[in-house]
Parts: C-alpha cells; sequence; structure tokens
C-alpha cells in the first residue's frame, strides 16, 4: 500500500529532513510541501539538495492544504502545530515534530513555553524503556496522532533510561551535559548562530533548568523510573551543523557492581536496530551518527566518585527528529519499523 504524504515546514531543517528521508521510503508517497514565507516558491530553490522533489512546488500552510492526505508531517516551530491539527479530523495520521503536544503536563508547558496548551499525543520514542517493564513502541501502534521527542531529550532519555527501570542509579541528582549542533534551532537568523560567532568558540545556554527540554527530559525518566526524578540540563552549543553528544551521569545504587550496570543497558537494547551499545570501554563520536537513525551508547562506572556515566551521540534531525518521526509512523501504520531508515552514518 501507498500512503499519501503532505509535509508542512518543508523549507526548514526539519521538513527537509523528513523529505530527505522519505524520499526511500517504498510506502510513502510525498504530494504535497508547505511553507510560510517561501510558499509559492520551488522547493528545490529552498531544498537544492533534495533533486528527487523537483516537481514541488511549496504552497501555503493551512487545513485545506493538508486535508485529503494519509499522512501529515508537521515539522513547524512549537506554537504552530496546535490549533491546525486540531482542525485536521482524524481521517489522517498526523505526526508532530514540533513541540505542542509532547507535554502531559498542561501547568509544565505553560511555565516553559508561556501559550496555549493542546494537550498530549502519543509519545514518538519507541525504545523508550517504562516502568512496568514494556517500551514506548506499544504505545504507537495503531494511533492517529504522535508527538516526537526534543532532539535533546532523546539522547538524555536514551542514555540514562534503563539504568532508572533497573534500579541501578538513584533517580534523584541526575546531570546532562550536551554539546549540540545549531540545526537544533532552525532555519530563523539568529546573531549566535551566525558563523563568525560560533566557530573557534562554544556556549551554553538554557542553564539553570529554564531550558524548554527540561520538563520532557523529567516526564520520560520519571516514566521509566516509576517515581519523580530530578535532573540538571545543560546544553552547550558547538561549532558543528548538526549532531549530539550528551554526557549524563548519575548516583549509583548502594550494593551495584558495573557488571549490573551493563546488564542493564543491554537488557534494554540488545534487540533494537536503531540503539546500539558499545562494546565494553568504547564510547561514540557524532560523526558516526550522522546521516543515520542510530543512537549510539558508551556507559562505565566511575567507582571513585560512585556515579555512572553515559555518552550517546545522534544526528539531532535524523534519530533527534525527522528519523524518529518516520519510525513512529511505520509502527502506526503496520509498516514493517526499519522501512526506509537507514543505521549507516556518512563519513568523512
Amino acid at each position: 500500500m501507498v500512503y499519501t504524504v503532505a509535509i508542512a515546514g518543508a523549507s526548514g531543517y526539519a521538513g527537509g529532513e523528513v523529505l530527505r528521508l522519505l524520499a526511500a521510503h517504498p510506502e510513502f508517497e510525498v504530494r504535497t510541501v508547505t511553507a510560510n514565507k517561501n510558499a509559492g516558491q520551488r522547493l528545490i530553490d529552498v531544498q537544492p539538495h533534495l533533486r528527487s522533489y523537483a516537481s514541488l512546488v511549496l504552497q501555503k500552510t493551512d487545513v485545506e492544504t493538508l486535508k485529503g492526505h494519509d499522512v501529515v508531517f508537521l515539522a513547524l516551530p512549537h506554537g504552530h502545530s496546535g490549533a491546525l491539527a486540531a482542525e485536521l479530523g482524524d481521517a489522517s495520521l498526523v505526526i508532530d515534530c514540533g513541540a505542542d503536544h509532547r507535554l502531559t503536563s498542561a501547568s509544565a508547558w505553560e511555565t516553559f513555553y508561556k501559550s496555549e496548551y493542546h494537550g498530549s499525543w502519543p509519545y514518538g520514542l519507541p525504545e523508550l524503556v517504562l516502568a512496568d517493564g514494556g517500551k514506548q513502541r506499544s504505545n504507537l501502534e495503531g494511533v492517529s496522532r504522535i508527538a516526537v521527542p526534543g532532539c535533546n531529550v532523546t539522547a538524555v532519555s536514551l542514555g540514562l533510561a534503563p539504568g532508572l527501570r533497573a534500579g541501578v542509579i538513584q533517580p534523584v541528582d541526575l546531570v546532562a551535559v550536551l554539546a549540540v549542533g545549531p540545526s537544533g534551532a532552525g532555519k530563523t537568523l539568529r546573531t549566535d548562530l551566525l558563523a563568525s560567532e560560533m566557530l573557534g568558540s562554544a556556549h551554553a545556554y538554557g542553564v539553570g533548568g529554564v531550558h524548554r527540554h527540561v520538563p520532557e527530559i523529567v516526564q520520560n525518566l520519571s516514566g521509566a523510573s516509576g517515581e519523580t526524578v530530578t535532573v540538571s540540563f545543560t546544553p552547550v552549543l558547538v561549532p558543528m551543523a548538526r549532531g549530539i553528544i550528551a554526557t549524563s551521569t548519575a548516583r549509583l545504587e548502594p550494593g551495584v557492581s558495573p557488571a549490573d550496570v551493563r546488564s542493564a543497558w543491554e537488557l534494554a537494547y540488545s534487540d533494537e536496530p536503531f540503539v546500539h551499545l558499545l562494546p565494553e570501554g568504547q564510547f561514540p563520536r557524532v560523526a558516526d551518527t550522522l546521516g543515520a537513525n542510530t543512537a549510539l551508547i558508551g556507559i562505565a562506572v566511575d567507582e571513585a566518585a560512585e556515579r555512572v556515566v553515559t555518552v550517546t551521540a545522534l544526528d539531532n534531525l535524523v534519530k533527534g527528529t525527522a528519523g524518529a518521526a518516520i519510525q513512529s509512523a511505520n509502527i502506526a501504520l503496520g509498516i514493517p519499523e526499519q522501512t526506509g531508515l537507514a543505521v549507516n552514518g556518512v563519513a568523512p
């Protein structure tokens, strides 16, 4: 079966990455692409690397344009998906690559996003382990709405959740420091994202628990632990176009051995096609994930500090956004989960 697809926000980085991946998907046919200020332009004039879509012209982003497709991907800034999605009806599978439907707490949304809350949708991180012993994958089967996680959230959640579910790390005093590329901020022109400001430099932002991904990380890790967690999250902007490497640490539970720790992550990910635990003593590079729907994880126990250290690398535009969206859509539609998605990165 071939599913017809529309992509709202096709002129941006996330929308462009959804398009790039869908070009290799045998069961999705992209028929409509939309934008805001770029409406009326040819797609390849805005996304010149997407040569296979030379016939497509960007249309205005509105309900009438998006209706009538089997699958609609919303690759829009936060605050722009909620009202639009509410008018699309239940005939389409709608995947929101933005933030509007990620949080289950209205108060957390209002505190961190300071705009109208539009409710929560089934969460599109299939490999996320849950306290009841299951995984989030089972909550995506047959759904008509999916909220794609934040890219930073994916890296931290995959890195720490197995230890929390297994009870080998403590749910308090979790710490995550990330090096992130600027493509996660989208194409919006900002002084701090100019090459002259970034090259040869690095700077932290969203420091002190104010970053909008904090409540989503807490939501995921609390779901894995079965109790509310506390986490300190600090992203650092670095001069690489795409990619995330997250170094996350946690207090070791008393009496837990390094073998117990490794066993928790092996149990969580041994059968996962897109989340790979590296051999003992190895740690991932961002470069090895670029263009692929993979998250690579290395773990160690710092016995002197009595902490577990996890290092997680992924491509923020693939496993962090577009790849997760397509992987989750595959599950919802009953398509084999790996369809259209690569595990091989691009090197050098």
